[in-house]
């Protein structure tokens, strides 16, 4: 495999309860689960009607060579690097794209507006962006649109009027499914868990772990939730939390979801340090530089996360249909390259699908 070298920006949070008939799971919300089906690859619901924009005026682009610009959150770190990687890759794939990655060095909402706003008077034919705020960034994006500019996100959505198309990284009965089909793997159908969360409020991890609740009880009944600790994204708090579940629950103790990327090789420091690689399996989403050392000596199997370049390739793909008009509403699939067909979801999302467990048989290709 072609070796991929990536930085890595990662929001603090990445990942939190209907029950299991031993007790209640805690630190999830009080919204009902959808989860998938045990034995699906990716989300099986209807998209819905179309929600998002529509160009004003647009200019026939088919076949046309275009003038793009990424705007992500900011630039100069990881994160939007690598998705960028993947945009330029699309472009280069196409032959008929040219982006330029732009935008502030802080992820500040005014300063990405200005820079949008900039693009809009200079003239490009399409806006790829990531926003900082979903209403703050609207009324630019709309003005984008009354300028007959293609207007595409990725990453952290808009208002869904405020662009035409919004490729989605992941969603949480998607991340739910990833985490507990892992899990089950490694620990067996009827092994002991706890999970390291950031707090039992944080809206995100809360919808993951419902969602994780319903899917598990749908498809691996038979494991066995021991408890939620909260661990503040602190990375001394989260082996701390780690370490008082494995002198509590000692050799009950089979695994540890870890549902941030503090949490996750804190978790994993912790099972190590007691030597407990092979008797105690950590599963969260984490960043595979992060876990390397762990998956590499065979203390821990896997970390779960989507593939940044993936996400940014298939938001450039887009970017080509939606100029072209091969992408149209009322789509329930779209051709996105290499990476086969991605479903239409939540009326105007492309889905990049189920998130990706990484390995001690490709980890090392990523640099993320």
């Amino acid at each position: 495999m072609k070796k991929i070298t990536i930085g890595l920006y990662l929001g603090a949070s990445l990942l939190a309860a209907p029950a299991f008939a031993q007790s209640a799971w805690t630190g999830g919300d009080e919204l009902p689960a959808n989860p998938l089906a045990c034995d699906a690859s990716v989300a099986t619901a209807a998209p819905g009607e179309y929600n998002g924009g529509v160009p004003t005026n647009a200019p026939d682009r088919k076949g046309k060579n275009l003038t793009v610009v990424d705007i992500p959150k900011l630039i100069g770190v990881g994160y939007f690097n690598s998705t960028a990687a993947g945009i330029q890759e699309a472009a280069k794939e196409l032959g008929t794209m040219t982006v330029t990655t732009d935008g502030p060095t802080k992820a500040n909402i005014d300063e990405q507006v200005t820079f949008i706003d900039n693009y809009i008077t200079s003239g490009v034919d399409g806006i790829l962006f990531a926003a900082n705020d979903p209403v703050a960034i609207a009324p630019v994006l709309k003005r984008a649109l009354e300028a007959g500019i293609n207007v595409v996100g990725y990453d952290a959505e808009a208002e869904p009027d405020a662009r035409q198309w919004f490729v989605n990284q992941a969603e949480p009965n998607g991340v739910a499914k990833a985490m507990i089909d892992q899990l089950a793997s490694e620990i067996g159908e009827e092994g002991s868990f706890a999970i390291v969360t950031s707090t039992f409020t944080t809206p995100n991890q809360a919808r993951w772990i419902s969602e994780m609740a319903g899917y598990a009880e749908k498809c691996h009944p038979k494991l066995k939730f021991l408890e939620t600790v909260e661990a503040q994204e602190d990375n001394i708090l989260s082996f701390n939390q780690a370490q008082t579940l494995i002198n509590k629950h000692g050799d009950e103790l089979k695994g540890i979801l870890g549902m941030t990327s503090v949490a996750t090789p804190a978790a994993a420091e912790a099972v190590q340090q007691n030597q407990l690689c092979g008797k105690v399996s950590v599963v969260g989403l984490a960043l595979p530089n992060a876990m390397k050392p762990y998956v590499n000596n065979d203390c821990i199997k896997s970390t779960i996360l989507w593939s940044t370049v993936d996400l940014g390739y298939a938001a450039g793909m887009v970017m080509r249909a939606v100029a072209d008009g091969t992408l149209q509403p009322g789509a329930t699939e779209f051709e996105a390259g290499r990476l086969g067909k991605l479903q239409v979801v939540n009326q105007s999302q492309i889905l990049l699908g189920l998130p990706k467990v990484f390995t001690k048989a490709d980890i090392n290709d990523f640099d993320f």
